[in-house]
């Protein structure tokens, strides 16, 4: 079994390998540059030092010189594409090794998902700087960065889906080369964020010029005609000034066509250019095993094993090179004369988008989905000590309240470092059920809360979770820890709270499930009418068969006990204060908390409290 240590030395390993390599690949730079040099001067030297020999003399030179000279620059240039890859080799291994420590400032934490009108999201910190978002986060494309936070975001709540996902990524969390391969080849043309709908909106765009048969019929005919004056002239039939105006005619009604050309080319054009890492990353998902059900309906999505769609997507990148060509004005002249090649290969792209923009769709989504659950791999990868948690669900067809389960040992945030984070139990085996928690302040217990939910959530999203052992039954979670007035809104802190728990209501009102956590329930309000108003969103909590876990310091909440004495269990998280100093043990307990340390603590600063 893999150990953090051996981890560490993997990737240290294949740092100093990618290193060894780029050295290598460098000074195959530098001497091919330098020959190139050598060859150059030796050409231009030769060709004018015997530019007044036979001919052949110089053209031979030029062939000996020159031809090799072009050569080396397609070798070159195959040199840079091996060095950049290098170098983005070493890179991710060395964000991982930081990643091991817990350093992942090298990660996106795309703070534009957070929202903290969210279910849980913004309470459990899943996005934005130091979040579970950016820890698991590996994706390397546009597609797959949504997808990981719309899972995140939303959650699976069938068994089925959740087994079948684990599968796939407890499948792909060994596949360290192809994991590593995938993500260089997307990060070294990334794209932008919105390539994925601006690539969807060109495939549903409809065609502008092969929509007009006289427009199919042009580049044919200019052809044709081109090729019947050039055999008329070689024949002595057709004079080649004649011709000359022919061609010329071509070249100025090609020009007809260039600006609408000119707007797609510089709508799309660009946009297109992700297409030539989407190719790759598909073929190399081709290549890839897909033993688990789910990498086949991925793979399916791609083509199977016809490799169907990094052909057809690396055509249609072929095509938007070969488009460029236009730029360079005496190749577009020239082609454009004879071909009316601009015409034509701009149909041809259409025609491509003919074919295949219905499926081009879910190509992205298989990159996506295949994006996603590498970043999900290595996770699970970087934290072998972590488990998969068993899922539990009842039988929808049984016609009755499904039971709810979670249960856990040694459970820990997954965000906390590994050599400080202390663990807990959880244990709730039915519906309705609610744990209630007191303790003192900085005790623990919103860290416990989070603790619960961020593992809920892994699991609900088959990631392995920080735990022994783990029993999950899916249902929705939604939490109230942190919320915040609004200023813009003109909403109180209170309102605000009031707001999510009349959604918790009413989502329970509808019959869904729901796992709900709480820490300090109606914090916005007196002490008094805050009691009352607990006691009965709790009696409504158990009403409407819910389960979770409220935090608070009123003690008198561990008195629910004695009105379901089944359904409500007790637990504490204590401040000891030994020798005169205050202590945490951070570890849950039994029973309602015996020790508050708010007024210890104010005397220890110099804070006067009355006896």
């Amino acid at each position: 079994m893999n150990t953090i240590d051996k981890i560490s030395a993997t990737y240290r390993r294949a740092a100093q390998e990618a290193r060894r390599q780029l050295n290598h690949v460098q000074q195959k730079i530098y001497r091919i540059s330098t020959l190139r040099l050598l060859l150059f001067v030796a050409g231009a030297a030769g060709i004018i030092y015997f530019r007044n020999e036979n001919w052949s003399v110089p053209a031979g030179i030029a062939l000996v010189t020159l031809l090799p000279f072009l050569l080396l620059i397609k070798y070159h240039n195959r040199l840079f594409h091996r060095k950049e890859y290098l170098e983005k080799e070493i890179e991710i291994n060395e964000q991982e090794l930081a990643a091991l420590d817990y350093d992942t400032s090298a990660f996106d934490d795309d703070k534009a998902y957070t929202d903290p009108t969210h279910l849980y999201a913004y309470d459990l910190d899943v996005f934005g700087p130091h979040s579970l978002f950016q820890y698991i986060h590996r994706t390397c494309t546009q597609p797959g960065t949504h997808r990981l936070a719309a899972w995140l975001g939303k959650p699976l709540e069938r068994k089925e889906e959740i087994v079948r996902r684990q599968e796939a990524v407890a499948q792909l969390a060994p596949e360290l080369q192809f994991r590593q391969r995938f993500r260089i080849l997307g990060l070294l043309h990334k794209g932008k964020a919105a390539d994925e709908t601006e690539l969807r909106q060109w495939a549903e765009s409809p065609s502008i010029f092969r929509n007009r048969k006289l427009l199919r019929l042009l580049p044919p005919l200019v052809t044709g005609t081109n090729a019947l004056c050039l055999a008329l002239v070689l024949a002595g039939i057709l004079p080649a000034s004649i011709y000359g105006i022919v061609w010329s005619g071509f070249v100025l009604a090609g020009f007809g066509f260039t600006g609408r050309i000119t707007r797609m080319q510089a709508i799309y054009g660009k946009k297109l250019q992700i297409l030539a890492t989407y190719a790759s990353l598909l073929r190399l998902m081709e290549q890839q095993s897909a033993p688990t059900a789910l990498l086949k309906a991925i793979k399916q999505q791609i083509g199977g094993e016809k490799q169907k769609a990094s052909h057809s997507i690396g055509r249609l990148s072929k095509l938007m090179d070969e488009l460029d060509q236009r730029n360079n004005v005496f190749m577009y002249v020239i082609l454009n004369g004879l071909f009316f090649w601009e015409l034509r290969q701009i149909m041809r792209i259409e025609a491509w988008k003919e074919q295949y923009a219905a499926e081009l769709p879910q190509w992205l989504d298989a990159i996506g989905q295949t994006d996603a659950l590498c970043s999900l791999a290595t996770f699970a990868y970087n934290h072998p000590d972590y488990i998969y948690p068993t899922l539990v669900q009842a039988d929808a067809d049984a016609g009755t309240c499904p039971p709810f389960r979670l249960r856990a040992e040694a459970l820990g945030h997954p965000l906390m470092h590994r050599d400080r984070c202390v663990r807990n139990d959880i244990d709730m085996t039915k519906r309705p059920s609610f744990i209630i928690i007191t303790g003192a302040n900085m005790a623990g217990k919103s860290t416990y809360l989070r603790t619960v939910g961020i593992n809920y959530l892994l699991a609900c999203i088959g990631a392995p979770v920080c735990a022994r052992q783990m029993e999950v039954c899916p249902a929705r979670l939604v939490t109230s820890l942190r919320t915040s007035d609004s200023l813009n809104d003109n909403e109180s802190y209170f309102f605000a709270e009031l707001k999510r728990l009349k959604l918790i209501i009413d989502k329970l009102q509808a019959g869904e499930q729901l796992f709900i956590i709480l820490d300090e329930i109606l914090k916005g309000t007196n002490s008094m009418d805050k009691q009352k108003g607990s006691f009965a969103l709790i009696r409504q909590f158990m009403t409407l068969q819910a389960n979770g876990i409220i935090a608070t310091h009123d003690l008198l909440l561990g008195t629910l006990i004695d009105l379901f004495p089944d359904d409500i269990r007790n637990y504490r998280f204590e401040a000891d204060i030994t020798d005169n100093e205050l202590t945490f043990s951070y570890r849950l307990r039994p029973g309602v908390a015996q020790n508050m340390n708010a007024c210890f603590l104010m005397k220890k600063m110099g804070i006067a409290v009355a006896d």
